[in-house]
This record gives structure tokens, sequence and C-alpha cells, in this order.
């Protein structure tokens, strides 16, 4: 829960700056490029997120990396600034929470779509539609299975939850009776 908070925070932060100067969505992209990186090569991520290592070693690796990127250099300042604080291991967090408030800013809902079968990409279409026209905002939606819902479908965007499953109506009316 705290490096949730912390991760909130360094997110936060770095958005207001993108806010100021009007590159947030630039820096949203940056911090997604760098965190791939991160997760793909795991020798650089043991290396900068271990303080086994020195930090002077630690420095000089990432410098490196962030020498050859194209990455802004608010963003490298960030990402150095992430090093000296001993929380390059929150960046996926960081990068999940801003890219949340990029979508705020945006107008970008975030739907979580779960069936009981593959949706097929037609219907995922009229889904989305209708969750547009129901939030006002444009929707970015992830799907997932879940076999246990026998049929139907739940659509979670924030707090919200929509629960058209079967295995739901199936409760509602045991309770009923």
């Amino acid at each position: 829960m705290i490096g949730t908070k912390v991760s909130k925070r360094y997110a936060k932060a770095l958005f207001s700056l993108g806010q100021e100067d009007g590159n947030f969505v630039q820096y949203g992209q940056d911090l997604t490029e760098f965190t791939k990186l991160y997760q793909d090569y795991s020798d650089f991520r043991q290396v900068i997120a271990n303080s086994i290592f020195a930090m002077e070693d630690r420095k000089k690796v990432l410098l490196a990396v962030l020498k050859k990127s194209s990455l802004s250099e608010v963003a490298k300042n960030f990402l150095n600034l992430l090093l000296d604080k001993n929380r390059m291991g929150a960046i996926e967090a960081i990068t999940e929470h801003y890219s949340s408030l990029n979508d705020e800013e945006s107008g970008i809902a975030r739907a979580e779509i779960i069936t009981a079968r593959p949706l097929k990409k037609e219907a995922l279409g009229k889904i989305e539609k209708s969750l547009e026209e129901l939030t006002s905002k444009r929707i970015k939606s992830g799907v997932q299975e879940d076999q246990g819902l026998i049929g139907g479908i739940v659509v979670k965007i924030g707090d919200l939850v929509l629960d058209g499953s079967v295995k739901a109506q199936l409760k509602g009316l045991k309770e009923s009776f």
C-alpha cells in the first residue's frame, strides 16, 4: 500500500510538470518506452533497481542507456531522480498511474470486459460504443475470459460494475426465492 502511495505521488508530480509545459502525453510515452526496456532486459533491471550494486555504478548504467535513448530531458531527469531516491523498482506502478492520469486528462475511460466466451470484434465494437455513450468518454478496453460466468458479460469501469452475467442472474433468482 505504501508503494502504491509513493508511485501515485511520483506519477502525479511528473504529470503536473507535463500539464504545465503541455508535454504530458510525451512524458507518458517516454515512461512507457523506458518501462518496456526495464521489463524486457532483466540484467538491466537487476543492476539499476538492486541496491547491492554501488549507486555510482547504477548511475553509470542508467546514464549510458539514457544517452542512447530519444527520451525527453524531463523524463531523463525524472528517471535519474527515481534512481537517486531508490524508487526504480516502482517504475512499472508509476507508469501505470501516469497512464491513468493521462487517460483521465484525455477523456478516456478504461473498461475491463469479462466474458464467458471469446468476443467477436463486431460485438466488442458495439459494447465499446455503448460504453462511450454511457460514460461520455472514449473507451480503452481490455477483455478477459472467465468460464465461471456461464454466459453474459461483466464490465468494470473504475468503480462502476455492470454485471449482466448468467451467474449473477441465477444468484439473483436464488436470493428472491
